[in-house]
This record gives structure tokens, C-alpha cells and sequence, in this order.
């Protein structure tokens, strides 16, 4: 018996990257596993992800671990489109009692989108997929974890949520993420009544197959100057973290932001030397 026998859960973006770590983590603790995706195969864009399955899909993967896994297409951004995907696992696995809201992303140059200097375009997308598509997600398994009485939900924010980048670049991803941050405290103020926890995990410079090629490219000391530890985190580091806030292991942390950055605090130095 694993900590989540039996358990429902759904990981959002979890196609590749650090969603589909999350999914392989809770399928490992018994959890049935829903992925929903805009792309099921999103994997396949990037060398270094694909070379990483085990399998034709993620779903594939959960399911070599002995568990349930379903999968669903939806745009995290466009709400209709969330709740049919919820819908849709939910019939194939049963009420849904764990969520890891994990897609969303940012958008153009890192030294782009300066707070006063904001492309709306990208400032309209980046919000709507990450603060809009969390906020849709929940909206959508709350009822089931009410009926139930129980549930988990962990929503990724960042370290960009939690720390402003000093030239103030990248404004549009950390208001979206520092908003995640805030409606998470929200929820879990309304949902602990139902015996529903509601936490963040905020990664730091995770080091993902994806990622650790653009690392490379601009420069890794430009990040890693910012870590106490003076390493970059690794997928495991942050599956780490969600099982803590998915299992009983967290079962009196509502409403806290648990973050996986190594020590980065303050600010984050950017195009700066010490």
C-alpha cells in the first residue's frame, strides 16, 4: 500500500517537464493519475524531454507503475475547455481528491517585459495561464473534494512570485505567480472547513531537461549567484515537495508557501555583477 492508494488525482501540464514528474511521483504512491495538456505529446518539441520517456505517453508511464491514468487535451487558459477535461478524467477515475495545478509558463526574452514596459499581448497570455488556468482548475475539482470530504491541492508558483528580478523584468510571469501565491491563501481559508488543504510549492532554478540547455546558453553563473546552495534544484527536488504537500504528511499545513529555491531570497540579481 503506497500513501495514496486509491486516491484521484489530476497534474495539469504534466505532458513533460516537471508536470510530468509530479504525475510519476503520485502514481508511484498508488494515486490514480489524470494528465491534462494542450498537447498529450508535448514532449516531443523538446530532444532532451523525449529523450526522457519510458513510454509512448506519460499515461503510459503511470500506467506501467500499476496504477489508472487518463489523459485529456485542454487549453489551460480557456475555462470551458478545463472543465470538460476535468469532467472527462473524473468519469474514467472516480472523484478527483488530488490536483497539481503545474501548467502555465512565460513568454518572450527574460529581460523583457519590464514592469512599465509590459507587451500586452504576452502580459494578457502569461496571466491567463497561469493565474486564470489555476484559478479554473480549482474551480473545477473543489465540488468533487467537498462530496468527499477530503482533498489536496498544490499550486506551482515560482520563485519569480516570490522575489522581484532587480532590473524589474519579467513583470507579467511574477504577477501572475505572486497572484497564485495569494488566491491559494484564499482557497484554503474557505476549503479547510471541508478537510481540503490548499498549498503552493514555489520551485526556484530547476535544472529540467528543457531548461538546462538555456542555462547553458546564457550563462549558469547568472543563476546560480542567486542560490545559497550554489546548485541548481532538480525535478526530484520539487516532486519532493509535492509529495509532502499531497500525502498526510501535510495534513495540518493549509495555506503555506512551501519554496524549493535552495536559499533565494531578496532579489534576483539580473545582468549584474556583485
Amino acid at each position: 500500500m503506497g500513501k495514496l492508494t486509491g486516491k484521484n488525482a489530476i497534474v495539469t501540464g504534466a505532458a513533460r517537464g516537471l508536470g510530468r514528474e509530479y504525475a510519476l511521483r503520485l502514481a508511484s504512491l498508488g494515486a490514480n493519475v489524470g494528465v491534462i495538456d494542450i498537447d498529450l505529446k508535448s514532449f516531443e518539441e523538446f530532444a532532451g524531454e523525449k529523450a526522457l520517456l519510458t513510454a509512448d505517453t506519460v499515461m503510459d508511464e503511470i500506467r506501467a507503475l500499476g496504477v489508472k491514468s487518463a489523459g485529456a487535451v485542454a487549453d489551460i487558459s480557456n475555462r470551458e475547455q478545463v472543465f470538460a477535461a476535468v469532467e472527462q478524467i473524473a468519469k474514467e477515475l472516480g472523484d478527483i481528491s488530488i490536483l497539481v495545478c503545474n501548467a502555465g509558463g512565460g513568454m518572450g526574452p527574460m529581460d523583457g517585459n519590464k514592469a512599465s514596459q509590459l507587451n500586452w499581448e504576452q502580459y494578457d497570455a502569461v496571466i491567463a495561464r497561469n493565474l486564470h488556468g489555476t484559478v479554473y482548475s480549482c474551480n473545477a475539482v473543489a465540488p468533487m473534494m467537498k462530496k468527499l470530504g477530503y482533498g489536496k491541492i498544490v499550486n506551482v508558483a515560482s520563485v519569480g512570485g516570490l522575489c522581484a528580478n532587480s532590473d524589474g523584468s519579467y513583470a507579467h510571469y511574477g504577477t501572475s505567480k505572486a497572484g497564485i501565491i495569494h488566491y491559494t491563501k484564499l482557497l484554503a481559508q474557505e476549503l479547510g472547513p471541508f478537510n481540503i488543504t490548499c498549498n503552493v510549492v514555489a520551485p526556484g532554478f530547476i535544472s529540467t531537461a528543457r531548461l538546462a540547455a538555456n542555462f547553458k546558453a546564457v550563462g549558469e553563473e547568472k543563476f546560480t549567484r542567486n542560490i545559497a546552495l550554489g546548485r541548481f534544484g532538480t525535478p526530484e527536488d520539487c516532486a519532493n515537495a509535492v509529495e509532502f504537500l499531497t500525502t498526510d504528511l501535510s495534513s495540518y499545513v493549509n495555506g503555506t508557501v512551501l519554496e524549493v529555491t535552495g536559499g533565494t531570497v531578496g532579489r534576483i540579481l539580473m545582468n549584474q555583477q556583485y
